[in-house]
């Protein structure tokens, strides 16, 4: 049964994040997201929190990054009312696809999205399950500008502040937690 807006604002999220150390390598400590998801209550808190952060920016899309975003976007698509898109890595899509290729720390990154994902001034919001140097976020709203969106904002669960992901997004960026370290 859904819970009231008052249960889910009492709900700590931060309590359902677990922390792994070294993973993928040693020395990153891993936020992980998979406790949160298991917690219906939690959740749906997020979901939540979430949908009224971004209704604001009035939507017609929602778009996930492959592939901890699609667990985002796709529910608090379906949350809102609204349709949700793929941003995936290259040669997942069918059909006819558009892409664009973006730098990493070390090397470069391509992301796609099928061509016809979105009208030309469609409003677009684009969704990770973390903001860290913000790479990837960049990429995705210039590839949904590229294929004609309006980006008003992005989001994503968690946000590493002490990255400055923010600081390459030329948008706002709704997160839920932050973690300073």
């Amino acid at each position: 049964m859904p819970l009231s807006p008052g249960e889910t604002a009492d709900i700590d999220l931060k309590a359902h994040i677990r922390g792994i150390p070294d993973f993928p390598k040693p020395g990153i400590l891993f936020y992980d997201i998979s406790t949160l998801l298991r917690h219906g209550p939690a959740w749906q808190a997020a979901m939540a929190r979430l949908a009224a952060a971004i209704r604001p920016y009035q939507p017609h899309l929602l778009a996930g990054i492959e592939s901890r975003g699609f667990l985002i976007a796709a529910p608090l698509a379906l949350e809102l009312g609204l349709g949700f898109i793929m941003l995936r890595k290259p040669r997942k899509l069918p059909g006819a696809t558009v892409g664009l290729d973006y730098a990493l720390e070390y090397g470069t990154d391509r992301i796609e999205m099928q061509a016809d994902a979105v009208a030309p001034g469609q409003r677009v919001v684009l969704l990770d399950d973390l903001l860290a140097t913000g790479g990837t976020m960049a990429a995705g709203v210039a590839l949904l500008r590229r294929a004609g969106a309006e980006v008003p904002a992005t989001a994503a669960l968690i946000e590493l502040t002490f990255l400055k992901g923010r600081q390459r997004l030329d948008v706002p960026c709704e997160t839920l937690l932050r973690y300073d370290d």
